[in-house]
Parts: structure tokens; C-alpha cells; sequence
């Protein structure tokens, strides 16, 4: 999330807003109503008609986390809005245009998930315009560190804080860490 936000920060689009959703932290049945909004009825508990992320993202950018947990289902639907940049809510016939640029990220090998069916190819290939390989915390060396004064100085802020740096312990624990929980973990921990 912390390359997709700076993505949108130096783009065109910076001052439009950028909006996350984590594919993988919403029950299926939630998604698309997530994703595209509803009208006033849809489904049970559907009081008032609600516009989703893709709307929230127009002029801007629209980050989907962990993309490769999203339904077969779904990822059709995301292939069309992308395909023709508008979307239709769920209950609703109309379709409403959305300028944004996606950002999309996974844990998972989306080749590998393409092979066994898991993700449509014509999505892989249409998201697949730029493809950014980061590497596991613990593979980037004195990035850890980059990181993490990053992570402290926005914490302080935060929490009126006074720390400004890392003792030389800390920092050599912090490079020796295997870091299985990546950015997360070293965020938490912090």
C-alpha cells in the first residue's frame, strides 16, 4: 500500500483521492457491493442506495489488495469495468462512467493462479501493464531501516511522540529479522 500511495502522489492524479480495498478481508458476498455500491433494495439490509469504491476512486486512483483473492465471479465484473471504465451497482441496470487508474497488489504467483484457473488471464493481462516485483522485507537490505524511520517519524507525529531514530541495536535486529509479516509486521512491531 505504502508504493501504491506513492504512485498516486507522483502522478497526474495526485490530487484526486486514493482509495484501498483489501480483496481478500471482505466476504464474497460483500465485495461487489463494496466495489460498485448498490441501490436502495438490492438485497436485504440495502435501506439506502450506496456508491462504492470505484466511485470513491473517480479522478483518482483505486488500490485492490490482495487481488488474487478475489472470486472468479467478481474478477468478470472487474474485467468489464475496467474494460469500458464504467460500472453498474448492484440491483441497478444503469451503468455510470468512473475515470480511475487501478493499482493492484498479491502475495500470490498471479501466473501460476492464470495455469490453475484461479484468475482470468484477461484480467491478469489487463491489469499487467506495469508490473512492480517487490521483494520480502527481509531481502532489502538497509531498506528495513528506510522503512522503518519512515514508520516512526509518522507514529511520533501521531502519538505526539519523541523518538527519532533507532539505537544501533535495534537497527542490527531489525536487519537480521526474517520478517514474515513484511511491512505489516515491521509496522505493528513499531
Amino acid at each position: 500500500e505504502l508504493i501504491a500511495r506513492e504512485l498516486h502522489m507522483r502522478s497526474a492524479r495526485a490530487q484526486g483521492p486514493f482509495v484501498t480495498i483489501n480483496c481478500g478481508a471482505i466476504p464474497e458476498n460483500l465485495l461487489e457491493s463494496e466495489l460498485f455500491g448498490h441501490v436502495k433494495g438490492a438485497f436485504t439490509g440495502a435501506v439506502a442506495s450506496t456508491r462504492g469504491k470505484f466511485h470513491a476512486a473517480h479522478g483518482g486512483t483505486l488500490f485492490l489488495d490482495e487481488i488474487g483473492e478475489m472470486p472468479l465471479a467478481l474478477q468478470v465484473k472487474i474485467m468489464r469495468a475496467l474494460q469500458d471504465k464504467t460500472v453498474v451497482r448492484v440491483g441497478d441496470t444503469r451503468s455510470e462512467v468512473v475515470d480511475i487508474r487501478v493499482v493492484a497488489a498479491t502475495n500470490r504467483v498471479i501466473e501460476d493462479e492464470v495455469k490453475n484457473g484461479n484468475f482470468r488471464e484477461d484480467l491478469y493481462y489487463r491489469l499487467n501493464v506495469v508490473n512492480l516485483h517487490l521483494p520480502p522485507l527481509c531481502e532489502r537490505g538497509d531498506d528495513i531501516l528506510v522503512i522503518a524511520r519512515y514508520l516512526l517519524s509518522r507514529y511520533a507525529a501521531e502519538y505526539n511522540g519523541t523518538a527519532k531514530g533507532f539505537s544501533p541495536n535495534a537497527a542490527v535486529a531489525m536487519r537480521k529479522h526474517r520478517w514474515p509479516g513484511n511491512i505489516r509486521e515491521l509496522e505493528n512491531r513499531l
